[in-house]
């Protein structure tokens, strides 16, 4: 759909401003005066990494869209970014514990990224959560810091417990935290067994929830944890068994991406008291972990909607120490390290989905007949006087009119009564009709409901190489919000809206909902493609969560992924390539074995050369378009 031209020149400040990139880029990302979006790892003052620079620089190394760009320097300021803010609130309010982070690995299992994590968090003592035996695998054999913390949640077996008991025997700070009553024996049979005392810490079920998508994970009745009365029985066990000093940690978890900080603050107050509580029972604890839940401002509202948060980072660090130390200090009782398990706000920055645009959808104001055939059906000559007589005072009206005789223009087609041309000719008619009341409804006061969303009918289709189910599933199933915007031509005023569909055959593989600071819109502000040039869009802060869900619907793989790492002087270079994956690679995620895929084809190959549909050298020339196709790119290649 067009928009109304500005009346001055648009600049790269005005699309700075529309698509809020300065509001929810966290001094990460801006536009440059050339009118890109330009990566800023150090914040504003430091290096600026134009993002079409990046995508030049794949083009010439072989890569195609769509590819996720991971920009190690945020990741590494992210992590410094947590614990200088736990670490100001502890000197500004005379906290006597330490603060110790951990990365959930579930929020982005890809080895690359935990690596780093594990590599950058090192200088902080940052750790990891695991949840699995697989993910506990992995984290003992990439932390290579033994003072940082191994928080092993999620039900576990004798044999999640002899891994974890194992690493703790080579000397890593491994933690059990108990998720339902039955795993207190089998880790203190499988201890015993072992010879270790481990380190034993218990999820509480608090009676706050917090609201969100993830209010489940919280409350009374939520699915992991104990309740205090569940937790006092540990205690009980653990005495009798002469092992009350191994309890030392109390951790709980309210969801992830708690928006208004009033949540947050509710839930420490309540996990505070249980911990003092546990210190007077004879524990002697040490460790608070807080769980996730540190949002990310996804539409830079700076709200409490779903996509945002109503406080940043030092309130929230500073909110969270002095309800700890008020509520301890009351009961005399020691301040614990505290530990939070921030995922999405560790990783979201680090990611960018790009792609290219790969055509476009209009609806387009064809060139109406002056006069009509004498055999021309009632229904479309009625809709013909109703687009010459609408007015300000008949919208409505209009309107009803349009979709009535549309539809029995199209009863009539169906019935055998009216020709394909004339159905044609009254679905141009019907939108003529509502472009005009469309532009008509500007001018009105008080639009009426069924006028209000009217412009969305009219929205182009920009069909955008990439699949939402692989690359960005929260988008589909959760309806999260992501940050969306062209990377380029952003000192060019973005004269179309439209919504973006992905390349899958699926009317689910859309994108019609988009950041705006009033919380949501229908919309995306994009630019008329140019015949010949490449149009790249963003999707920013995709690094939790969507590479670990992703899907392989209609087949389409993972993409590539370059990282790239920004030096101070403001050059950057390519530190990781993985190439995404190739036809034959996602065939046989799903039990496909591309060798036997190619003999059965070679069968019948040569079974046509047989029958005298093909000769041999055509024969040849299929077999290698079989083959290249296995080897290719899933997604559309130019």
């Amino acid at each position: 759909m067009t928009k109304n031209q500005p009346l001055r020149r648009w600049d790269a400040d005005d699309s700075a401003e529309l698509y809020g990139i300065r509001s929810w880029g966290a001094g990460f990302f801006d536009v440059s005066e050339k009118g890109e979006v330009v990566i800023c790892p150090r914040g504003m003052k430091g290096p600026r990494i134009s993002i079409m620079e990046v995508i030049a620089g794949l083009r010439a190394r072989g890569y195609d869209m769509p590819a996720l760009l991971r920009v190690e320097n945020i990741l590494s300021a992210r992590i410094a970014d947590i614990h200088e803010a736990f670490r100001k609130a502890f000197r500004s309010l005379g906290y006597k514990g330490e603060y110790r982070g951990v990365f959930p690995i579930k929020v982005n299992q890809q080895q690359q990224v935990v690596e780093k994590i594990a590599q950058f968090g090192a200088g902080y003592h940052h750790g990891l959560e695991v949840g699995s035996k697989a993910e506990l695998i992995a984290a003992v054999s990439l932390m290579k810091d033994l003072e940082a913390s191994i928080i092993c949640n999620g039900y576990k077996d004798e044999e999640f417990f002899d891994i974890g008991l194992q690493a703790q025997k080579l000397g890593f700070n491994v933690t059990f935290v108990l998720e339902m009553p039955g795993e207190l024996d089998i880790l203190l049979e499988r201890a015993k067994a072992l010879g270790v005392r481990p380190n034993i810490g218990v999820r509480a079920k608090l009676a706050v929830k917090a609201s969100g998508h993830w209010t489940d994970s919280g409350g009374e009745r939520s699915t992991f944890g104990l309740s205090p009365a569940q937790i006092v029985d540990v205690v009980d066990s653990l005495k009798k068994n002469d092992m009350l000093d191994c309890f030392k940690l109390l951790h709980y978890h309210l969801g992830s991406q708690i928006s208004n900080i009033r949540d947050i603050r509710t839930g420490v107050i309540e996990a505070s008291r249980l911990y003092a509580g546990l210190v007077q029972e004879g524990a002697p604890m040490g460790y608070l972990d807080l769980g996730g839940g540190l949002a990310v401002d996804y539409d830079g509202s700076h709200t409490n909607y779903i996509s945002s948060r109503n406080y940043h980072l030092d309130e929230y660090c500073a909110d969270v120490v002095e309800t700890i130390m008020s509520i301890l200090d009351e009961s005399g009782v020691p301040h614990p390290h505290i530990i939070t398990e921030s995922g999405r706000a560790t990783v979201a920055y680090y990611s960018v989905l790009l792609f290219n645009i790969l055509d476009v959808n209009i609806v387009a104001q064809e060139n109406l007949p002056d006069e009509l055939p004498e055999d021309t059906p009632e229904a479309v000559k009625n809709l013909q006087e109703t687009l010459t007589g609408i007015s300000l005072r008949n919208l409505q009206e209009s309107y009803n009119d349009a979709i009535f005789y549309r539809d029995e223009a199209r009863r009539l087609f169906s019935a055998g009564s009216a020709t394909l041309r004339q159905r044609t000719l009254a679905e141009r008619y019907f939108w003529a009709i509502i472009m005009k009341i469309a532009q008509e409804k500007k001018r009105l006061k008080n639009v009426p409901r069924d006028l209000e969303d009217i412009d969305v009918n009219l929205a182009d289709i920009y069909y955008g190489n990439f699949s939402v189910f692989q690359s960005l599933p929260d988008s589909w199933a959760i309806d999260q919000l992501f940050p969306i915007m062209p990377v380029h031509r952003l000192n060019e005023f973005p004269d179309r809206q439209a919504i973006i569909s992905d390349i899958t055959c699926d009317s689910d593989g859309r994108i019609d909902h988009f950041i705006d600071p009033q919380g949501m819109k229908q919309m995306l502000d994009l630019h008329s493609l140019r015949d010949g040039e490449e149009y790249y869009l963003g999707v920013f802060l995709v690094g939790a969560y969507q590479e670990t869900l992703g899907d392989l619907h209609n087949l389409m793989g993972d993409t590539n992924v370059i990282s790239i790492r920004v030096n101070e002087d403001g050059a950057f270079e390519y530190v990781r390539e993985i190439r995404g994956d190739s036809v034959a690679d996602v065939l046989s995620y799903v039990e496909y074995d591309p060798r036997r895929i190619m003999e059965d084809l070679r069968v019948a190959a040569e079974r046509a050369v047989r029958d005298g549909r093909i000769s041999p050298s055509e024969r040849f020339d299929a077999l290698r378009t079989f083959e290249d196709g296995l080897r290719g790119y899933t997604y559309f290649e130019r």
